[in-house]
């Protein structure tokens, strides 16, 4: 029914004058206003389902307030709760088509939940739609709310539905990290701080060092989401409550805690939550701090993984496409690549977030548009990117064991394991030698008889060289 749009038109009026409203659209004249005036990115609010669904509860929670405080009939409150829950359930999202990006502080956006649920409740009563005498937009579905309560209140419920969606997406990249990191646990290598070699550890230990950084980031984020729970409902234009009666916050804050099974509550001081969209800078601040460890994580496996012949190689990375037009044979790093980009474009979004955070003007900030489709983005690509790079990537790591253990045994980094036993000194002058010479560490200590061969291999011992150990080895200083 909503695609047929064979029926021609049907003649809505604003403020502005009449306008043909296809007949086929659940929306109204101010959307397609929204629609005249925005053509500005490719992000249309349909495909933020999240967000549809946090509008489509404020409306309802609206909706059971307003009926309980006596300002809607039963008829429309019954028409309104099964328009919103058939949008909750995920349909209709089709009719809403306006630009996330957009002026108003989100007016074309909240007359576009309004206009839908109107309609559709217009239809379930048995009028046709457009008859807003019977159930309209502003007077009912908009009825002791404003774009400047409703709104936020909106991102906030659909920015908690994704922070749940992106934990668990989270979740199961790290799990896939930690299964590497037990598959290779007793694969010895080397480990490296400033791109030098440092000392030996275990590949096992490199990707359970990836999965613990970012299960540090869970917390960050559930902290972050936590504001979210905090929202103006009843505020209306400026935080007064204006156009409100009394009781409406209160049993509207029941009503969205009823709906959603959340801890949803009132902000303390409605005029300065109206203003403040702190809560998306912190979110979108969290999401930047995982960002910045993935991009870390991925450089690694680029790095770590580089060759066949001539880097790195300690691991080998799924091959997921021929790399090159010119290069026969070649294979590129393209899924941790395209993370790397998420993770640039997450970043570049936070910043974003903190610059129209901080254009909040008198007692509103108008440029939360902007703000709510950055966070819901990111997440949205984030969450694409973990599951690309766990199925397409991490799974399939295999490990260069042999080689893993060659760059040991070759090290001179390894004499920094002798240090407890033949001193700064003598670790020094034989990494010296052994720079100058070409020889290994290993063979130096046993040409100088520093000490013999049970003593050395017992000290560079895999075991003994990736954690704390008190050796019973008579120290040579």
């Amino acid at each position: 029914m909503e695609n047929d749009c064979k029926k021609g038109f049907r003649i809505e009026s604003d403020l502005l004058g009449p306008l043909e409203v296809p007949e086929c659209a659940l929306y109204g004249v101010q959307t397609l206003r929204g629609l005249q005036n925005f053509e500005i990115s490719k992000f249309h609010l349909n495909e933020y389902p999240d967000f549809i669904k946090g509008l489509a509860i404020t409306k309802l929670a609206a909706a059971r307030a307003n009926f309980e405080l006596g300002l809607i009939s039963k008829e429309q409150a019954d028409a309104m709760t099964i328009a919103c829950q058939e949008i909750i359930d995920g349909k209709h999202h089709d009719m809403f088509p306006v630009d996330m990006i957009q002026g108003g502080a989100g007016t074309t956006t909240n007359m576009n939940a309004n206009e839908v649920i109107a309609n559709r409740a217009l239809e379930l009563m048995g009028h046709k739609r457009g008859e807003y005498q019977f159930c309209s937009p502003n007077d009912v579905v908009n009825c002791s709310q404003s774009t400047n309560d409703a709104y936020p209140t909106a991102i906030h419920i659909g920015m908690l539905f994704a922070h749940l969606k992106f934990k668990a997406h989270f979740a199961v990249l790290i799990a896939a990290f930690r299964q590497k990191s037990e598959e290779f646990k007793d694969v010895v290598k080397m480990g490296r701080t400033q791109l030098e070699d440092a000392v030996p550890m275990t590949l096992g230990q490199t990707f359970s060092g990836f999965a613990s950084i970012l299960q540090d980031e869970i917390k960050h984020l559930d902290e972050a989401a936590a504001d979210f729970l905090t929202v103006n409902m009843g505020a209306t234009a400026v935080g007064t409550g204006i156009c409100s009666e009394p009781g409406y916050s209160e049993k509207c804050i029941a009503a969205l805690r009823d709906i959603t099974g959340w801890d949803i509550r009132l902000a303390a001081d409605l005029v300065g939550a109206t203003s403040d969209t702190s809560c998306l800078v912190g979110y979108a601040s969290a999401l930047k701090r995982v960002a910045v460890k993935m991009n870390k994580i991925c450089n690694d496996l680029r790095l770590l993984a580089s060759g066949p012949r001539c880097g790195l190689a300690e691991f080998n990375l799924p091959a997921m496409q021929p790399g090159s037009s010119i290069m026969p044979g070649k294979v590129n790093p393209v899924i941790p690549e395209v993370m790397n980009q998420i993770c640039y474009k997450v970043i570049g979004n936070e910043l974003c977030v903190t610059m129209a955070g901080e254009a909040a003007q008198m007692e509103l900030n108008a440029m939360e548009p902007v703000m709510a489709q950055c966070c819901f983005e990111s997440v949205d690509i984030m969450i694409n990117g973990f599951e690309t790079l766990r199925k397409r990537c991490v799974e399939g790591i295999t490990a260069n064991a042999d080689r893993c253990l060659a760059y040991v045994h070759n090290s001179i980094g390894i004499v920094t394991a002798l240090n407890p036993v033949i001193g700064y000194k003598n670790s020094t002058k034989l990494a010296k030698e052994a720079l100058e010479t070409g020889k290994s560490v290993y063979s130096l200590v046993l040409e100088h008889g520093i000490l013999n061969k049970e003593e050395l291999d017992t000290i560079l011992s895999p075991e003994n060289m990736i954690k704390p150990v008190k050796l019973d080895i008579k120290p040579r200083r």
